[in-house]
């Protein structure tokens, strides 16, 4: 793709924007970087960019502007179906997402992975076997490394593994990965994506440049996943952690198998694993899959699975303290996922949840709470209404804390030998934190410094 001397706007100042805004400098593009925030400081974003004559544009657009373009490339945080991002397309001009812009200027095979839940822990684990196997290997995406940054450094014989949420499929248009995975859908993001519906098929879409010749693994204990196998474009591989596969892989006792032209391999059991939880089972068969798919021989997958860590902030132990263990899941930020991280747990345990409210119900994560919650202390936005369901399932030992150290405070004076403390919040961190990543920083911060 040519873009030299072609005018491109680029929406949002955050790492996505600026990692694209530093690709299309790169390739000679006339470039504008807008933010609508008013109090974004310019001074400060240009000294995140190239000295490439970038225009940086906070508040409106310059009258005219938008008829000039060639292209506007939208961050993830932009939804794509507002009035702002439909007046380009109404003028014609093509609107991407940063995967997109990405995806044509970079070069070898991708593999791409989404789902509401374990996407981090699979594209990482993806990665490391593609690392261990092939000499030229990028991980990016939703996993904070954006692909823009990556797609120059790409070589024909690179591997890209790549985490794609649905905000960044809602402007992808010709990404086409060679093998994909659709690990789970669960409700999530319903604020964005306004209906189910919606949010599933955005899901789908990760396949819809795919062919025959192309592999899509799916869940087949998902009604979405199974549903969508019967439609799906892509070849497709299926994983199970609870039955027995004629064709996949699927998980036996504490054994996972692959069954393929009635042939059954037994390939490793759990506990070899340092990942625990019937989740993380299904994240490493989902991994298996696509790697062998992709042409990595079984017994060099199975030396990365054995030996790959749990990814930061995903049920991750931080220390124990005075006899209590205290475990960081602050990525659980749906039900569905703080669902996995009770689940984990074997103890009596002080459990951390609230935050920002994406129209979840919690129903179904307090009934998986199964006797283990010994005290929920609840911060953020949704705190009054996680206590209402709370309160609906028979749990009444319900702490409200107005700032993350009172709740930690909380946590530590109600904690006793043999307990656990888990920070699993079943919401996203905005309003309190400006992500996952700095709540899960200062959860383990507090517990480092007891």
């Amino acid at each position: 793709m040519n873009v030299a001397g072609k005018k491109v706007l680029v929406v949002g100042t955050g790492k996505s924007g600026i990692a694209a805004a530093a690709l299309l400098a790169e390739e000679k593009a006339v470039l504008y970087l807008f933010d609508e925030n008013t109090e974004t400081d310019c001074r400060e974003v240009e000294k995140k960019l190239p000295d490439a004559g970038i225009t940086v544009i906070t508040g409106t657009l310059p009258e005219g502007l938008a008829g000039e373009l060639d292209l506007v490339v939208i961050s993830p945080g932009v939804p794509a179906d507002t009035p702002f991002a439909d007046d380009f397309r109404d003028k014609g001009i093509p609107v991407w997402g940063e995967v997109e812009l990405g995806y044509a200027f970079s070069k070898g095979g991708v593999i791409a992975i989404t789902g509401t839940n374990g996407k981090t822990t699979t594209t990482a684990l993806t990665g490391q076997i593609m690392r261990d196997w092939f000499p030229s290997v990028f991980v990016v995406g939703n996993i904070g490394n954006p692909y823009t940054r990556e797609a120059l450094n790409t070589r024909e014989d690179s591997v890209t593994v790549a985490e794609i949420s649905s905000f960044q499929l809602e402007t992808t248009e010709h990404f086409h990965p060679a093998v994909s995975a659709i690990l789970n859908i669960t409700p999530d993001h319903l604020n964005r994506h306004h209906t189910m519906e919606n949010y599933v098929a955005v899901k789908e879409s990760l396949t819809k440049n795919q062919t025959k010749e192309d592999t899509c693994v799916l869940n087949y204990e998902d009604p979405y996943t199974r549903a969508f196998g019967e439609r799906c474009p892509a070849s497709v591989i299926w994983f199970s952690s609870a039955r027995k596969l004629t064709e996949g892989y699927y998980l036996e006792g504490e054994e996972i198998f692959r069954c393929f032209a009635g042939v059954t391999e037994k390939l490793l059991n759990i506990h070899e694993m340092q990942l625990i939880g019937t989740h993380n089972v299904e994240n490493v068969m989902a991994a298996i899959a696509m790697s062998a798919a992709y042409g990595v021989p079984m017994p060099n997958i199975l030396y990365t699975v054995k030996h790959f860590q749990a990814v930061e902030h995903r049920i991750e132990y931080v220390a124990t303290k005075n006899g209590v263990a205290y475990y960081n899941d602050s990525k659980g930020t749906n039900p569905d996922a703080a669902i996995q991280g009770i689940r984990a747990m074997n103890r009596p345990t002080i459990l951390i949840g609230g935050g920002y409210d994406k129209q979840s119900e919690y129903d179904e994560w307090v009934e998986a709470f199964d006797g283990k919650v010994k005290l929920l202390v609840l911060i953020g936005q949704t705190k009054e209404k996680i206590a209402e369901c709370a309160r609906k399932h028979g749990l009444t030992n319900i702490v409200f804390a107005d700032t993350f150290e009172e709740c930690m405070e909380t946590c530590v004076k109600n904690a006793v030998s043999g307990d656990a403390v888990l920070l699993s919040p079943a919401c996203a961190s905005w309003g309190m934190f400006p992500n996952y990543e700095v709540r899960g920083n200062m959860f383990k911060e507090y517990v480092n410094n007891l």
